[in-house]
């Protein structure tokens, strides 16, 4: 059985519910984040709740509890479910009210925690890489708020899967990748590692964060400007998430990236994060 926080209790997951008028069922008005945990231990934890603060800031929505407050609701919604390697999902909406665009004044927020189990990239996949296409960006122009609205997201997901890949990158109307639906996306360019500068357009992924670090600590040049699918020397491409780490994309609209295998870079990298990763399982 798993155990859900909702607003001040924890509870068994199928009587765990909100207010049928929470502004995030009827508006998604909210926001959120996804922590990883590995045998009790979480990576990022503290930028994380860092990134729900500023979301939350950014959208006028006040915090329901202290930062350390809220790392301690997350452990413990850890602690009562029975995945010792999980994502816990963290929410945040404006609260309940009746159905109105203007919400009233000092509306109380509302505050729900799930864990589940962790899923990983197949074996194949890490061995034949994933399969993107590309789409022109439709989405709204706050990207770098993490939003419950995620409907565009879920169209591109679904144009991904009916057309048998794994996930859709969005371009800009002068072609540069920003990033994928739920995930951000780099580039071996000339055997340099490459990503979209952070702006409006482009979440701050904090695994996009810790994969620049670890790319500059293995003396890897680093770019993050503007760049497309078809620039010269360009070999591979791979993605980043909470779920992925650094996962190889061989495929792009069906056309090889590269050599149409794992590359070199990536699979380095993958690796580095995969052995940090396994260290604070064994911690």
């Amino acid at each position: 059985m798993t155990t859900a926080y909702v607003n001040g209790h924890f509870l068994p997951m199928e009587s765990a519910m909100v207010h049928i008028e929470d502004r995030g069922f009827q508006f998604a008005d909210g926001v959120y984040e996804v922590v990883a945990c590995f045998n009790g231990h979480f990576l990022d934890m503290g930028p994380h709740l860092e990134r729900l603060e500023q979301s939350c800031a950014a959208i006028n929505i006040p915090l329901p509890c202290t930062l350390e407050r809220l790392a301690e609701l997350v452990q413990e919604t850890w602690r009562r479910n029975p995945f010792q390697d999980a994502m816990v999902y963290i929410q945040v909406t404006r609260g309940a009210a009746p159905r109105a665009h203007l919400a009233p004044d000092n509306l109380v927020p509302t505050l729900v925690i799930t864990s589940a189990d962790l899923p990983k990239p197949s074996e194949s996949k890490l061995a034949k890489g994933a399969k993107a296409i590309t789409l022109a960006d439709f989405r709204w122009k706050h990207c770098e708020i993490k939003s419950i609205a995620l409907l565009a997201s879920v169209m591109g997901k679904q144009e991904a899967n009916r057309r048998q890949a794994d996930e859709a990158f969005w371009l800009d109307g002068e072609g540069h990748v920003l990033e994928g639906c739920s995930t951000n996306i780099f580039a071996v360019i000339n055997g340099t590692l490459v990503t979209h500068p952070l702006d409006h357009q482009v979440l701050g992924g904090i695994t996009r964060k810790m994969l620049i670090r670890v790319a500059h600590d293995a003396g890897i040049e680093v770019q993050e400007r503007p760049w497309k699918l078809d620039e010269p020397g360009l070999t591979e491409t791979m993605l980043t998430s909470t779920t992925n780490a650094a996962l190889p994309v061989c495929f792009m609209d069906d056309k090889p990236v590269g050599n149409g295998v794992p590359g070199p870079m990536t699979r380095k990298l993958r690796g580095l994060m995969i052995d940090a990763m396994d260290a604070l399982r064994a911690s």
